[in-house]
C-alpha cells in the first residue's frame, strides 16, 4: 500500500473519529474526560474507516490483541479484516485460570489484565496490539507485557484516540504507535 493510500485511510478514519466521538467530563471520576466512541461504532461507515486505517498499521500481523471491552470491538473487526486470529485480553477474573496476568496503574485508579496461560500458543505470532484510547499507557503496556510473556513479538500497537498530554506514548520507544486522532 502507498503512503498516500494509508494516509487516504488515516484521514477518513480520523475524520470520522473527530465527527462521532461524545465526550463526558469528569467520567468515571472527577477531572478524567471520558471519550465515548460508542457513537463511532454505531456507525457503519465511520466503524468501517476505523477498522480499515487499524488493519493498515500492521498488516503482518497474524494476531490481535485486543484489551477488554471496547478494545474487542476493535480487535475482532480487524482481525476478520485481516483474517488473522484475536486474542482477548481481559480483565482480572473473567477467565479460567491458569492464567497469565499484569497489574496496572492507570489515570484513575488500578486494574490487572489477563490472557489464558494454556489452549492456544502464541509462541513466534506477530501481534499487533489494539485499544480504543491511549492515555497513561499503562493497559497498554500490561497488554504488551502479557503477550511478550506468552512468546509473542509485538510489531506495532493501534489506538482509536491519544490523550498526548498524559504521555502514555513515551512508555512504547520500541514498538511502532498509530493513533488515529491525537488530542
Amino acid at each position: 500500500m502507498s503512503e498516500d493510500e494509508l494516509a487516504s485511510l488515516h484521514s477518513a478514519a480520523a475524520n470520522a473519529v473527530v465527527r462521532l466521538t461524545r465526550w463526558a467530563d469528569n467520567f468515571p471520576g472527577p477531572g478524567v474526560r471520558f471519550a465515548d466512541l460508542t457513537p463511532v461504532f454505531a456507525d457503519a461507515e465511520g466503524f468501517g474507516a476505523v477498522l480499515d486505517a487499524l488493519v493498515a498499521c500492521a498488516p503482518d500481523a497474524d494476531t490481535i490483541a485486543a484489551i477488554d471491552a471496547r478494545g474487542f470491538l476493535l480487535g475482532a473487526g480487524a482481525a476478520a479484516r485481516m483474517r488473522a486470529g484475536v486474542v482477548a485480553v481481559r480483565k482480572v477474573g473473567k477467565l479460567p485460570p491458569p492464567v497469565l496476568s499484569r497489574s496496572y496503574s492507570l489515570e484513575y485508579g488500578s486494574a490487572t489484565l489477563e490472557i489464558p496461560a494454556n489452549g492456544f500458543d502464541l509462541t513466534g505470532r506477530n501481534v499487533l496490539v489494539i485499544d480504543d484510547v491511549l492515555a497513561t499507557g499503562g493497559t497498554l503496556e500490561a497488554a504488551v507485557q502479557l503477550v511478550e510473556l506468552a512468546g509473542a513479538n509485538v510489531i506495532g500497537i493501534a489506538v482509536v484516540l491519544e490523550i498526548e498530554d498524559l504521555g502514555g506514548r513515551e512508555r512504547f520507544v520500541k514498538y511502532p504507535v498509530t493513533s488515529l486522532v491525537t488530542v
